[in-house]
């Protein structure tokens, strides 16, 4: 990716707006001990939300090296309808409503995909924690903001809308378990075929 006076990236690290303006604020050079690896690093601003992103180059160059902090991605070794809702969550958490159903049902698709399509959420998370698909941490984690997932998807009466750290902390959730039971394993599946064909 070019720097220019603006940062392309299809959504904002910080709150996710599609196609954002986000503008070159301010640069300045570094190095390192002895005077080498000059890099230049440019501060841009979002125009919706005001969220710094930090990004470096080198003098010679308008290609990015580095960009702090990364957008989201949701990994391809997630199933696919689990991925499309928490990708939907993650890209809505500006509607906090919407982010926490969009995440839950990310959740509930993930543990349908491992076996457990039985009963409620908390049915489900608390089976994949009794066969040790999810560790006990995990398990009371899930279950601090289930609630705060049913409270929207069975539209109680008498639940407080919820705001975007409520929308983040179940998002952030998700993305721990799909990271847990999908991103991990498949990274060491993919580590234990490069060391089988660095033996051959």
């Amino acid at each position: 990716m070019k720097l220019t006076n603006t940062l392309n990236l299809k959504r904002c690290p910080h709150c996710n707006i599609a196609s954002p303006n986000i503008y070159l604020q301010h640069q300045f050079a570094t190095t390192d001990a002895n005077d080498q690896n000059e890099r230049i690093w440019c501060n841009y601003v979002c125009s919706n939300c005001g969220g710094v992103t930090l990004a470096s180059k080198y003098r010679s160059s308008d290609i990015a090296l580095e960009i702090f902090p990364q957008p989201q991605i949701v990994e391809d070794c997630i199933p696919e309808k689990a991925k499309q809702f928490l990708q939907q969550a993650i890209e809505t958490i500006h509607a906090p409503a919407g982010s926490i159903m969009l995440a839950a049902s990310a959740i509930d698709a993930m543990l349908q995909e491992k076996g457990f399509g039985k009963g409620s959420l908390y049915t489900k998370i608390q089976d994949a924690a009794t066969d040790h698909l999810i560790t006990e941490g995990m398990a009371q984690w899930a279950h601090q903001i289930r609630l705060e997932a049913n409270d929207q998807r069975h539209a109680d009466a008498d639940a407080a809308l919820p705001n975007e750290e409520d929308a983040k902390r179940i998002v952030e959730f998700a993305q721990a378990l799909a990271e847990f039971i999908y991103v991990l394993p498949n990274k060491v599946n993919q580590g234990i075929e490069k060391t089988k064909e660095q033996k051959q």
